[in-house]
């Protein structure tokens, strides 16, 4: 059977996933009567609640007597890790783009990286039953967008095909509904390759996504490169540099029909399939026969922007909650995240109890944070702060910079400007994108962009879109404002009384409500100054005989600001944790101690001062 290997590459909410389960049900890989959850492809329960997909998959649809192997990529530059391992093992892709919003920073991410490969894209303009869609305006916008990218004549040739993957239909004419997929599936035939391979020599193939079967052990992804594999087949693992990691036995060939994984005897080169029986190899490592010796060659990764320190969780209402509690468990599970996840690196600190895990970016490591709080994992968890390096030529300090690609509002275009710029970002562009809305194009550092979304939607009242992508390296913008404000933090251990928050609002914004446990050094608000003030949280109201009709008994406490996962990270100060554990996140001082807390500051500050 002939094979084609696609990926479905697009900024994030363009419609990948919708698209892919509308070719799915197209193609009759499911019954007419089957019941088929939405976005079925977002297995995840992460990916079901947030809307996002996180990790590439993998499915297969027939067409006309041809196998079609989908992969199914994310959206965020925070998963970029995964995109740039999956164009590896695909031979053609289709870039969606939204009819109305066009081409956006992560399109250029993904696409450019697919002319890199040399890759012939399909581009497919989706929702254009949008009433606001420009569909024309955005096929042009694109064919730009790939000349910026230097992509070559035939690159620059491609063919483009108008959708709606949500009502179901394909067509050449965005003016005209189109019945169903046909014109896209028939494109994807016709302009993809077929995979290059070679058939009559030893097996060898590229491992792209590696996961973890509780039945089969590790199971290693990727495209056959060249010869077959049968069940049971001896086989030996190379790592980049040619040495050998391991030899074994192929103990299960899965291959992808439709959202299903099948056993099967036998595959040859070109089909994309899953295999179980090696114990340490990992992604872009070689499997191939045990005559085999060169490796394949596998794609440099783009580097970590940002880190943040994993630690126990030493606070005293430790191991409450969750189950997994010591440094050797969450140093194993990061290990894990690791070799799956090449966009994460996991290193050892002074402290054994603490270590560093750098990565693309917020939302990356929030996700990883939020999947081990679900496996019962507690632990504490530092501020973001982003890697700088040395230039190589130069010797000069530099920092990650993201481009920030914003849509608000004209009315709320100067404070947004005006907020960037404070935090070191500067204007590259500003147009009228039509129905009174601007977009703003931003050059800023990485690190004055951390904690600034929840600003953000404060300042365009929660009707701005901000997306930012990595772009390069660049001098030290020097320092930039924090937060502004200080935090009140309990100096006691017990029960927060309802008598006492009524008496603190006064001071500032609560993050707690009445009958919750805290203790010495957690912060249960923000104070409306700058500075730390240390409160009492459990101060009981004194009995007296005096007593009124009992109206002073009820106090009436305004409802408290819910700390989630991300506005947490984007909160906490340099000298603060946020406690994560199963059922609660709690912020605190790094040292518990008021007068550790004065030693370590005035510490700082000498250090500061030497600088």
């Amino acid at each position: 059977m002939d094979i084609r290997n696609i990926a479905i590459i697009a900024h994030v909410d363009h419609g990948k996933t919708t698209l892919v389960d509308c070719l799915l049900k197209q193609s009759g890989a499911f019954r007419e009567n089957q019941r088929v959850m939405e976005r079925a492809m977002d297995s995840n329960d992460l990916e079901q609640e947030r809307g996002i997909t996180i990790l590439a998959k993998c499915t297969s649809v027939e067409w006309k007597d041809v196998r079609i192997n989908i992969v199914d990529t994310p959206g965020h530059a925070d998963f970029g890790g995964e995109v740039e391992r999956i164009l590896g093992m695909v031979d053609g892709v289709c870039l969606l783009v939204d009819a109305a919003e066009g081409p956006m920073p992560q399109t250029k991410f993904v696409l450019s990286k697919a002319l890199a490969l040399g890759l012939k894209p399909i581009v497919v303009v989706n929702k254009v039953d949008k009433p606001e869609q420009r569909a024309y305006e955005v096929q042009d916008e694109t064919f730009d967008l790939f000349g910026v990218l230097g992509a070559n004549e035939d690159q620059l040739d491609f063919p483009c095909v108008f959708a709606s993957a949500k009502a179901g239909w394909a067509s050449l004419d965005p003016e005209q509904t189109g019945e169903d997929m046909a014109p896209l599936f028939d494109l994807i035939v016709q302009h993809t390759p077929e995979p290059e391979v070679s058939v009559n020599t030893p097996f060898r193939m590229l491992a792209t996504t590696l996961e973890s079967n509780p039945y089969l052990g590790r199971i290693l992804t990727g495209r056959i490169e060249s010869g077959s594999i049968k069940a049971n087949a001896p086989v030996h693992a190379l790592n980049r540099d040619g040495e050998r990691i391991e030899a074994g036995r192929v103990t299960k060939i899965l291959a992808f029909r439709g959202l299903e994984r099948q056993p099967i005897e036998e595959a040859f080169a070109g089909d994309i399939v899953a295999l179980a029986g090696l114990a340490e190899a990992t992604v872009a490592d070689t499997v191939a026969s045990p005559d085999v010796t060169e490796p394949l060659p596998a794609q440099p990764i783009d580097p970590s922007t940002l880190a943040m320190t994993f630690s126990i969780n030493d606070s005293p209402l430790a191991g409450q909650d969750g189950d997994k509690v010591t440094s050797r468990q969450i140093r194993d599970r990061l290990m894990r995240e690791a070799e799956g996840n090449v966009a994460i690196r996991v290193t050892d600190t002074s402290d054994k109890d603490a270590f560093e895990v750098s990565g693309r970016g917020e939302l990356q490591l929030a996700v990883l944070i939020e999947q081990m709080r679900r496996e019962g994992y507690e632990l504490s968890v530092s501020r973001p702060r982003v890697l700088f390096r040395n230039n190589p030529e130069t010797g000069k300090r530099e920092e990650p910079m993201e481009e920030v690609f914003v849509d608000v509002d004209e009315e709320y275009g100067g404070s947004v400007v005006s907020s960037i710029s404070e935090r070191k970002g500067e204007l590259q562009e500003l147009r009228p994108s039509g129905g009174g809305k601007q977009r703003l194009v931003f050059l800023a550092p990485a690190r004055g962009l951390i904690g600034y979304h929840g600003q953000f939607l404060t300042e365009t009242r929660g009707t701005g879109i901000m997306n930012r992508v990595f772009h390069s390296y660049g001098p030290y913008k020097g320092t930039i404002a924090a937060r502004r404000t200080g935090v009140l933090i309990s100096m006691e251990n017990g029960k927060a009384s309802p008598y006492a928050l009524f008496n603190l609002e006064e001071r500032g914004y609560l993050f707690i409500p009445a009958g919750v446990p805290v203790y010495q050094g957690m912060i249960i608000g923000e104070n409306a100054k700058p500075s730390d003030l240390e409160v009492n949280p459990l101060k009981a109201k004194q009995l007296t005989n005096f007593r009124a009709a009992g109206k002073d008994d009820a106090v009436t406490l305004t409802t408290p600001i819910d700390m989630t996962l991300e506005k947490a990270l984007a909160y906490i100060a340099e000298d603060e944790l946020v406690e994560v554990t199963p059922k609660v996140i709690r912020l605190r001082k790094r040292f518990l101690d008021p007068h550790e807390r004065k030693r370590e500051a005035r510490k700082a500050a000498a250090v500061e001062a030497a600088e």
